[in-house]
């Protein structure tokens, strides 16, 4: 601490590899616990030894119950991994939206992105399109979460600047007109689109399948990449947009490029886990209370704490009510939902009120 009692920079990046490999110990934990519970339940050390056991290692037992390997490698590892992949995708989607909007309560879920790109997925399920085979309702969410994306960001924008009472309400009346979207399919929409629908304004990662799987990883790679590799710009960028475009940044392009990553990130994440609010709202703003504002070790820890948070939310989703299942969406609002308060209540003291 110095005599402000702030922390000082060189001691909050002395965190962040401890911070690294305290999150990818739990996640590893949180991983193996989170597949070895269910109605087979398998000990942590014999999820692991299946893993190892499909590498070439034989250093653990495989699991003991009956078809245990099974239920693992068919129903469980792709649930868990696509866990990991949106808890990525969410987060780091919030990190940058933070950092391009300069503000801490831009989030995909706060401020209607995730309703957005919701309407494109009821769409693809409601007329059943297939224009992009297995992609259809992964590119329809990304456009649909896109266009409102730019909407908030053309609405908030006053004078070079982004206004913190100007995004939330523009959130809400991109919710507002979204939820209005996804009742209408609803309604025009047979049973089982119904039920699609619903599934996703509630958020779950039940019946995910490796083919998923598949289609997920390499747009959160896209993602996670693009992230790291504007980590700097961004650094500048919260500068000032004057000192960025002094110091070479082109902002308008950093902006635009980071928005189309923004899409393509939630799209993908609630193509196929639905609407699943405040990941990218708490975690990004928690780990830039521990590690400082630097973008490209915060890139790293938003993505593992997100995975992490994700995770765990699965696994009590699936164990807090016997012989039932809670949509993981529920759970994170009433995680995120007081946090968001807090955050806002913050906010507004240090801008000194909103007038």
């Amino acid at each position: 601490m110095n005599s402000t009692g702030r922390t000082s920079p060189t001691r909050r990046s002395s965190r962040a590899p401890i911070l690294f490999a305290v999150l990818a110990v739990l996640l590893v934990l949180s991983v193996l616990v989170s597949a070895g519970t269910g109605q087979l339940a398998i000990p942590p050390q014999e999820v692991l030894g299946s893993i190892l056991h499909r590498v070439g290692i034989d250093w653990l037992p495989l699991p003991t119950v009956p078809a245990g390997d099974e239920a693992l490698w068919a129903i469980r590892f792709p649930r868990v991994a696509m866990a990991v992949l949106i808890g990525i995708g969410l987060s780091v989607s919030g990190l940058i939206m933070q950092a391009i909007f300069g503000n801490p309560l831009a989030e995909p879920g706060v401020i209607g992105i995730s309703s957005g790109a919701a309407v494109g997925a009821g769409i693809s399920i409601v007329f059943g399109l297939t224009v992009f085979g297995q992609w259809t309702t992964a590119i329809l969410a990304f456009i649909t979460g896109l266009i409102a994306t730019l909407i908030v960001y053309s609405m908030s924008r006053a004078d070079g600047r982004t206004e913190v009472v100007t995004l939330v309400l523009t959130g809400i009346a991109v919710n507002a007109i979204g939820g209005a979207a996804i009742a209408a399919l609803t309604f025009m929409g047979d049973t089982q689109s119904r039920e699609a629908i619903v599934f996703w304004q509630l958020g779950s990662l039940k019946g995910m399948s490796w083919s998923q799987v598949l289609v997920v990883t390499p747009i959160i790679a896209i993602g996670l990449i693009a992230a790291y590799v504007s980590s700097r710009k961004l650094d500048l960028l919260a500068l000032g947009e004057r000192n960025a475009r002094h110091l070479g940044v082109n902002v308008e392009l950093l902006r635009i490029g980071m928005i189309l990553v923004v899409s393509l990130l939630v799209g993908a994440a609630v193509a196929f886990a639905g609407i699943i609010s405040f990941v990218g709202l708490v975690i990004p703003h928690l780990m830039r209370m521990i590690l400082g504002p630097a973008h490209l070790p915060l890139v790293t820890a938003t993505a593992l704490a997100g995975a992490l948070l994700m995770t765990l939310a699965d696994l009590a989703a699936r164990t807090l009510v016997p012989m039932a299942e809670l949509p993981i969406g529920i759970l994170t609002a009433l995680v995120g939902g007081p946090f968001f308060f807090w955050l806002l209540r913050r906010t507004r003291k240090r801008s000194g009120g909103w007038g």
